[in-house]
C-alpha cells in the first residue's frame, strides 16, 4: 500500500513501514525496506511524502527467508503503486530498469 502527498521541502521523503505479522523473518523485513528505498532513490520524484506500509503477508516461516521471486515481485509491486500514484509522479518511469 503506498500513501503520498505533496511536501513543502525541497526533495522527496520516504517511509516505509513493515509489520512482524506480515513479514515474520527480519531477513524478510529487511528485504522489503531495502527494495522500496533503491527504487525511490533511483526514481526522480518531486517533492512528495511517500510511505510504504505491507497489505498482506509477503513470506511465511515455513519457506525460504528470501528468494529472488520475492524480490522480483517486490520491485514491480512498488513500481506498480507509485507509478499508480499519480501524474505528479511521472519521473518514476526511469527507475523500471532495477536489477534483480
Amino acid at each position: 500500500m503506498l500513501y503520498a502527498r505533496a511536501n513543502q521541502s525541497a526533495h522527496a521523503r520516504l517511509g516505509v513501514v513493515v509489520a512482524k505479522r506480515f513479514a515474520p523473518r527480519a531477513v524478510t523485513r529487511n528485504a522489503v525496506k531495502r527494495a522500496a528505498r533503491e527504487l525511490f532513490r533511483k526514481s526522480l520524484l518531486p517533492a512528495v511524502d511517500c510511505i510504504v506500509r505491507l497489505s498482506k503477508p509477503v513470506n511465511v516461516k515455513s519457506g525460504p527467508a528470501v528468494t529472488a521471486n520475492l524480490k522480483t515481485a517486490l520491485r514491480a509491486e512498488l513500481m506498480q503503486l507509485l507509478q499508480a500514484a499519480g501524474p505528479q509522479m511521472a519521473g518514476v518511469a526511469q527507475a523500471a530498469s532495477l536489477p534483480c
